[in-house]
């Protein structure tokens, strides 16, 4: 496949709030003497493109090829188009839109300031009989399309009064449309991505449609990610905006919640506008996506406004299905769905942190929810292909950025270890689950470096405090964090380190093994000096993300661990029995609680009615993973008694508790500490008040599955794995 370089574009003048510059059509017409056996398209579309050939649309997946910072990775897609060419003429069409190389609402971030940042543009070429035919120059010809306005992060405005009837055809007359003009080629790396496209991988109808003051309010049964077709007999020049938000209110809905990072809103963000040509038509998007379980109306008329004119199209990386749970507890099953339901609202090429206010690629959101999302779905390619560009961003240093792809932001704030460690957690439970390697060779060297990074940060006391911390803690917002920052950052490290040593083992890095294993060695002694004593964490630095992280990390001899726990579960009493801990806190609570014989207790803590609990959420109307655990005012969605409202409604990084599902209630254990990967543990545990349960993970061509059920005469445990698998049974 070639790899052209020759990009061209409509101008140079982007788009921004205060200049629209519509996203570019582009085509090319040629003739072949004869039909070809084999012939091939690759096209790097920034930011994203739709492609035709000969007027059929052939684009492999939505926003694509894929989201990344072109000076670093520029990612092409290749396309077999044997079967439509023809003898005769042929046309080739885009459609391009702005993507992450233009970017005005990401200015908390910086991309409005990136030093990449362009009108669209776009590389391909043509290869007949593996010889280049034809490339993008510019003989191109070029126009406006209808979409007037487009941003990944804010909406897309398109106006029917524009439509070009034909553009794409191959008899479409282009001769007054103006040639393209040369591009300047961005300075990354061509690549083919492995990973799945994104796609519209379902529709939901709306579940209600109220008049809401100036519009209608259109509201869907579920919080997701995606767009709304918009189906319409209208009026020339009518004009129809739609507003995103995932909270209704009595006049219409609420985005306070989603503006970005308290940014104002310039009356462009989670919006898309529609100008009507006369008679019936059907818009969707091309180029944004949102967040949003309501849709705010303006501009229908009293007849237009019915059911059908939205349906949601739910889109995400087209992740398959690897894995399942149910057991007997309803309020289990809900936030098993939930969980599910915010990966992959939060899975677009990569996984990001929300989909509607930030739609970044996070590190630490990433890390904390690696192994859930490889539990429930195969997810190890795409971790594959957003790793490439979190080694493209790695400094030569070892320094990585808080968010992947980025400009240049997210380096001096926002990262540290507790989301750097996302380059290892990725590593280890992308192979786990699958057995393969490859990911393991790709990334041991940026491990190493980073590693070796790390280590220059250590303090006067030996030990780690340069990132951020137990991040979202119960009852604050963000970086109210109640652990010390030099207990989650050390210890992360301590985890990430002993990762990497398995991960050298399976490698045969025999030195670098060693080399990692020294430096966990040192952490945990020094970990030890300051934090603890009499087996116990010091009072003064006692909470329980603090106890149950240096539990699960095993900063704690074996001979200590009784000891510590019992503090764990005093910490808890003192709550009340809840929980009171950030997402990193999160990630080993209930597994510690599970691990040391209290499983009845971490089951309570996620269910149990009252704030805090996951069930809280459900009972105010969560169909996805929220952002913060923060009470709320009597009768209010998002706000508080004193004024403060909630953040993202669709996070994922609390969803761990869907992987304690599978590992505890469950019992599935694949491949325990890297030993072995045909080694599969089933270590059920039957938790008071659960009755029945299933889980099932697709592993090695076959799949593992476990089904337990309480009888009178006791517990019945069926599994079932291919004849290859070791199944270590331990209940």
């Amino acid at each position: 496949m070639r790899y052209s370089k020759n990009f061209i574009q409509r101008s140079a003048v982007f788009n921004t709030y205060d200049r629209h510059v519509p996203a570019p059509y582009f085509r090319k017409k040629f003739s072949l003497s004869e039909k070809p056996r084999q012939a091939e398209i690759s096209v790097c579309g920034l930011g994203f493109y739709r492609l035709w050939l000969n007027g059929k649309e052939i684009t492999k997946g939505m926003l694509s090829p894929y989201i990344s910072n072109p000076d670093d990775i520029l990612y092409y897609d290749a396309y077999d188009v044997a079967a439509l060419l023809e003898e005769g003429d042929n046309a080739i069409a885009l459609l391009l839109g702005n993507g992450f190389l233009n970017d005005p609402a990401g200015d908390v971030w910086n991309f409005d300031k990136a030093p990449f940042r362009d009108a669209p543009k776009v590389a391909l070429s043509l290869e007949i009989g593996g010889e280049t035919f034809l490339e993008t120059d510019t003989s191109f010809k070029t126009a406006d399309s209808p979409i007037t306005f487009d941003d990944y992060r804010a909406g897309e405005h398109y106006d029917a009064r524009r439509e070009i009837s034909g553009w794409n055809a191959t008899d479409f007359d282009d001769a007054a449309w103006d040639n393209a003009v040369t591009a300047k080629t961005p300075k990354g790396e061509p690549r083919t991505p492995v990973c799945p496209p994104v796609r519209a991988v379902r529709e939901i109808r709306p579940s209600a449609v109220e008049k809401c003051g100036d519009g209608w309010r259109y509201t869907f049964p579920e919080n997701n990610a995606g767009v709304c077709r918009l189906t319409i007999d209208g009026e020339e020049g009518q004009k129809i905006k739609l507003t995103y938000a995932e909270v209704a209110v009595k006049d219409g809905v609420d985005i306070d919640n989603i503006v970005n990072g308290g940014f104002p809103d310039v009356g462009y963000l989670h919006r898309d506008v529609y100008v009507c040509k006369a008679g019936k038509q059907t818009y969707t998007p091309s180029f944004t996506y949102h967040g949003f379980q309501y849709v705010f109306v303006e501009g229908l008329k009293d007849g237009q406004a019915k059911e059908d004119a939205l349906v949601y199209v739910v889109m995400h990386t087209d992740l398959k299905s690897a894995g399942s749970f149910t057991c007997s507890d309803a309020i289990v099953n809900r936030l098993q769905e939930n969980t599910r339901r915010s990966d992959l609202a939060n899975f677009v090429h990569f996984p990001t942190d929300c989909p509607q206010r930030e739609k970044n690629g996070w590190t630490g959101d990433a890390a904390l929810s690696a192994e859930q999302f490889m539990l429930n779905f195969e997810a190890e390619k795409s971790f594959r292909e957003w790793l490439y560009n979190v080694r493209a961003a790695q400094t030569e240093e070892g320094v990585l950025p808080g968010i992947v792809p980025t400009s240049g932001w997210g380096f001096a704030w926002g990262s540290g270890p507790a989301w750097d460690t996302a380059l290892v957690q990725l590593c280890y439970y992308g192979y786990k689950y699958t057995a393969d390697e490859t990911v393991l060779r790709e990334n041991f060297e940026s491990i190493v470096k980073y590693l070796r990074y790390a280590k220059t940060k250590l303090n006067e006391n030996g030990l780690l405090a340069y990132g951020l911390g137990d991040w979202c803690p119960v009852g604050g917002y963000n970086d109210e964090v109640k652990t010390s920052l030099e207990i989650t950052d050390t210890l992360t490290i301590i985890d990430t380190c002993y990762k990497a040593g398995r991960i050298a083992d399976l490698l045969g890095k025999t030195e670098k093994k060693a080399e990692f294993n020294a430096f966990y060695a040192l952490l945990r002694e020094n970990f030890r000096k300051k934090f603890v004593e009499n087996g116990e964490i010091k009072k003064e630095f006692a909470t329980q993300s603090a106890v149950s992280m240096a539990l699960y990390y095993k900063a704690f001899e074996e001979s200590e661990r009784e000891t510590a726990v019992k503090q764990l579960l005093e910490l808890i009493a003192e709550k009340g029995d809840r929980f009171d801990v950030g997402v990193l806190g999160a990630r080993t609570l209930f597994r510690t609680l599970s691990d040391f014989g209290h499983d009845a207790l971490a089951l309570k803590l996620i269910t149990q009615e009252g704030f805090p609990s996951y069930r809280y959420h459900l009972d105010r109307g969560a169909t996805t993973l929220w952002e913060n655990f923060i009470p709320l005012a009597d009768g209010e969605y998002i706000r508080t008694a004193d004024g403060r409202k909630l953040d993202s409604l669709n996070h994922h990084f609390w969803g761990d508790i869907s992987a304690w599902f599978y590992k505890y209630i469950a019992g599935i254990r694949i491949n325990p500490a890297l030993q072995d990967p045909l080694t599969v543990e089933i270590a059920p545990h039957f938790i008071e008040g659960i009755d029945y349960c299933r889980a099932e993970r697709a592993y090695l061509g076959g799949k593992i599955a476990v089904e337990w059920e309480r009888g009178k005469d006791g517990v019945h445990v069926n599994v079932t794995a291919p004849s290859k698998i070791k199944i270590v049974r331990k209940w």
